[in-house]
């Protein structure tokens, strides 16, 4: 362990343990309830169907492309007037893609099956989140710098699904380069959580995460280099898939490096409120790679062994801010269920894990190719890059900066090497090696880990800077490498989302999927917004 990264997170802790008693003593003083998300409910039928159940009703011709994408573009203007989650969209087009998949759809005749058997997600509407370059839309990803770049094409993984057929509607919003968990920037404003209009939907999938969970999108196309599909799909309640490491191309998205490691940690990965559609849009994201993946192999829940861990153990556990216990409860639910399945259970005693800050930040630290958000230009010397981003930090407390707080902590963080000397950091990298075959031999090719996603459903508006300091939570299993689902377990007494990540050793990302679908089956997965009465 490192002095000043936990001296840090120590500090972040009391802080984050005083506020939320300020906070409780201040809700009870004034007698305020919780907030009611106030979204209108979704009363079109075909919002409430998977990818599995349009594409036979497509197929079929019992509905049109035409009908299912003006349904979700009506639901996206319905709810984007308090999410804001949508950057740019191309609607109109949309519909024209539609009607031209309809033509096909017709013209097929008796071989429609055939068509689909080509392009499974023809005529299919999905989102797109906006560091993952759409053509000639916005590639901003949050940045006033960027403020008029578009993208000049498709990026790999975005292009792969719309050869499958698929029919972008819109770019999402994400933070500052991607750069935070809490979607707020200087360009775009706020994003909200649909369970929650005074909380953060996550980062950076943050825009997707809102949409999906709203029930305005079908799915979505993500990326996560830290965390930012499984944290947004943890604050809005749907499911998100994080593949191992290098199996699914990140080329064409910004943030980009040209550093080996970067090639592994940043993946791009599906969104979606159905766990039943997350293989198919896994394999057709993972093009070639698709075949390590053995997606189409059968796998019977009884041929899994289950290890299940509550969070950080010993001195590293009492570091952390503790585990809520309703996403405690949530695994040990699951747990229960998967037990009367007649699943091996194990509850895991994770040694390794003692060091997990320091191999979480350490690998990001070492990415030298990724951009900064503040470039301070390239004669400056290395402290007076530091003291210039600590000062532009500073100046973002009373919005006098011209880039966000969170993505400055993540370049100041950055720049100081994560607080650990250059000598230190390579220790922590061999960790990280040493780790991921630890747990590849205890996962082996049937195991799955249970773990919780965060330590807390969504943060208020705010005050992710505090939670920002638990995201070893996730960015540990980017450096790592290995694949995580996040489930969605049910609201908490509050009424928002929690869940836990099922993460599987490389390569057995069908292991996840899986538990997924299984805990989908059993608990319900995604929880449909009803609207209430203010």
């Amino acid at each position: 362990m490192e002095l000043i990264p936990r001296l840090l997170l120590i500090f972040v802790k009391f802080v984050a343990i005083f506020a939320s008693t300020l906070q409780s003593a201040y809700i009870w003083a004034c007698g305020r309830r919780i907030r009611p998300y106030g979204l209108p409910a979704n009363i079109n039928p075909l919002l409430a169907l998977s990818i599995q159940e349009l594409r036979t009703r497509l197929c079929r011709r019992q509905i049109t492309a035409v009908d299912l994408v003006d349904a979700y573009i009506d639901r996206i203007k319905l709810v984007n007037s308090r999410l804001n989650a949508v950057v740019s969209e191309r609607f109109a087009q949309a519909l024209r893609d539609a009607a031209n998949a309809d033509e096909r759809i017709a013209a097929a005749g008796e071989d429609v099956a055939q068509l689909f058997e080509k392009q499974p997600l023809l005529g299919l509407p999905v989102t797109v989140k906006e560091s993952c370059a759409l053509a000639n839309m916005s590639f901003t990803v949050g940045s006033l710098a960027r403020n008029e770049h578009k993208a000049t094409a498709d990026g790999v993984v975005v292009a792969r699904i719309r050869a499958a057929g698929a029919i972008p509607l819109l770019v999402s919003a994400t933070p500052e380069y991607c750069y935070s968990t809490d979607t707020d920037t200087l360009l775009n404003g706020r994003c909200v959580n649909p369970f929650d209009f005074e909380r953060t939907p996550g980062g950076s999938s943050g825009g997707e995460g809102a949409l999906i969970g709203a029930g305005a999108s079908l799915f979505g196309i993500g990326s996560d280099i830290g965390g930012s599909i499984r944290i947004p799909s943890l604050f809005c309640g749907i499911f998100g898939h994080k593949p191992t490491g290098g199996v699914v191309t990140p080329a064409g998205h910004f943030p980009d490096s040209s550093d080996a490691d970067f090639q592994q940690y940043l993946v791009v990965g599906p969104m979606s409120r159905f766990a039943v559609d997350l293989p198919q849009l896994l394999e057709l994201m993972a093009g070639e790679q698709a075949v390590q993946l053995r997606l189409h192999e059968p796998l019977q829940l009884n041929q899994l062994q289950v290890h299940y861990a509550l969070g950080f153990q010993g001195l590293n556990g009492w570091m952390h801010q503790q585990v809520e216990p309703e996403i405690k409860a949530s695994i040990l639910k699951a747990v229960e269920h998967l037990q009367k399945q007649e699943i091996p259970v194990h509850q895991a005693k994770l040694s390794g894990f003692d060091n997990s800050l320091e191999i979480a930040l350490g690998g990001i630290a070492r990415l030298r190719q990724m951009p900064f958000v503040l470039d301070a230009g390239p004669a400056a010397g290395a402290e007076s890059k530091v003291r210039e981003t600590l000062k532009q930090l500073v100046q973002s407390l009373y919005g006098k900066s011209c880039n966000t707080t969170n993505a400055l902590i993540f370049d100041l963080m950055r720049r100081c090497n994560a607080f650990m000397s250059v000598q230190k950091l390579e220790k922590y990298h061999r960790e990280a090696l040493a780790l991921t075959r630890e747990l590849t031999q205890l996962l082996g090719v049937n195991g799955v880990l249970l773990f919780p996603t965060m330590h807390a459903p969504a943060p208020k508006h705010g005050w992710t800077p505090l939670q920002l300091w638990g995201v070893d939570y996730t960015l540990l299993f980017n450096v790592l490498g290995l694949p995580a689902t996040h489930v969605p377990m049910g609201l908490n007494a509050k009424g928002l989302p929690i869940g836990f990540s099922v993460i599987a050793a490389p390569y057995q990302d069908r292991l996840c999927l899986r538990v997924a679908v299984e805990l989908e089956r059993a608990f319900g997965g995604w929880q449909s917004l009803y609207a209430k009465k203010t």
